[in-house]
């Protein structure tokens, strides 16, 4: 079995003015395991230019049930799931510290080749290494992509990437397109949440 299990403190670039954790906070935690995943089989970031591959993130899901605090401890779990060739999912947990599930996520991602920044096939030996599990927190094989609205009925807001946005993959870091995104939206939208 491999399901990965990792205590976190919320800290204090996690949560807002409320003191609750983020959206941003959760991708970190999110973020922040699944690495330690791949550390674990020897195929994370420091094993980059050793493998030839870094892994890529294309989408996530996310349902929050319950906002924690600053200060508060959590456990997040996480486990390799479904793959084929071309990506593979990845699920979460996040509980409290009553044991109360406060958040499920599910991501896809694909495998890329370092040296020539291509898609490469996810092979039976990158998939065993994880130990995939099979199950899943929204119980789906795949996360479709969001249909994207009418342009003319987006608030719109021009950025410029900064270095310090670029991440290991020299990519925009995903997290950062969520920031922007809530950047973009109205005062009260946002304040709303």
């Amino acid at each position: 079995m491999a399901v990965i299990e990792k205590e976190y403190t919320i800290g204090l670039t996690q949560v807002g003015n409320s003191n609750l954790l983020t959206n941003h906070g959760i991708l970190e935690l999110l973020e922040s395991i699944a690495c330690y995943h791949s550390d674990t089989v020897n195929f994370g970031i420091n094993e980059i230019n050793d493998n030839g591959f870094t892994w890529m993130l294309l989408h996530w899901k996310v349902k929050v049930f319950k906002r924690v605090r600053y200060g508060d401890t959590v456990t997040v779990r996480t486990w390799a799931g479904y793959a084929n060739k071309f990506y593979t999912l990845r699920d979460f947990e996040i509980y409290d510290k009553n044991g109360e599930l406060i958040c499920i996520a599910s991501s896809k991602w694909t495998l890329i080749n370092i040296n020539n920044r291509s898609i490469a096939k996810i092979t039976e030996d990158v998939i065993g290494r994880y130990e995939a599990e099979d199950k899943s927190v929204f119980g789906e094989n795949d996360i479709p992509k969001i249909k994207q609205p009418e342009l003319s009925s987006l608030p719109c807001s021009e950025f410029k990437v900064l270095r310090r946005d670029i991440d290991v993959n020299e990519h925009m870091h995903n997290i950062y397109y969520l920031d922007y995104a809530l950047e973009a939206l109205p005062e009260d939208v946002y304040n709303s949440r």
